[in-house]
């Protein structure tokens, strides 16, 4: 049977990896691979139309902000995750969070820690549509 110490490493690690593997997709936020990235209705609706220089600037801006995101603390990521964030932007309030799902998109992932049976859904959205 495992000691309490090594059962506590063990959790430690699980958590550190899953956080790499968090902070892994927002660095490569624009070609993310098997994971997904969205924007809710109410946040496209913030950015307007992309086919437009100033629609397209929106939402860079919007994704360069998720991406280099870095103000993680015991209030915003209680679990050490780094899966969920918020700012301000155009007088909104946004956040974005980081589900877990298998490889289908069907259930939860088994295990988050391990990429190879998770995809990683990383959701910018509107704080009121939380």
């Amino acid at each position: 049977m495992p000691q309490p110490y090594q059962q506590s490493a063990d959790r430690a690690e699980r958590i550190d990896r899953i956080a790499a593997l968090n902070d892994s997709l927002r660095r490569s936020i624009c070609s993310p691979g098997r994971n997904r990235i969205v924007m809710t209705a109410g946040v496209a609706a913030l950015v307007g139309d992309v086919s437009l220089f100033r629609g397209f600037r929106r939402r860079a801006e919007i994704l360069r902000t998720v991406r280099n995101y870095d103000s993680f603390n015991s209030d915003n990521d209680p679990l050490g995750e780094h899966d969920f964030g918020r700012f301000e932007y155009d007088s909104a309030i946004l956040y974005w969070k980081i589900d877990y799902y298998d490889l289908e998109l069907a259930w939860g992932s088994p295990d988050p820690a391990n990429p190879d049976v998770t995809t990683r859904v990383l959701t910018i959205l509107l704080a009121e549509e939380y």
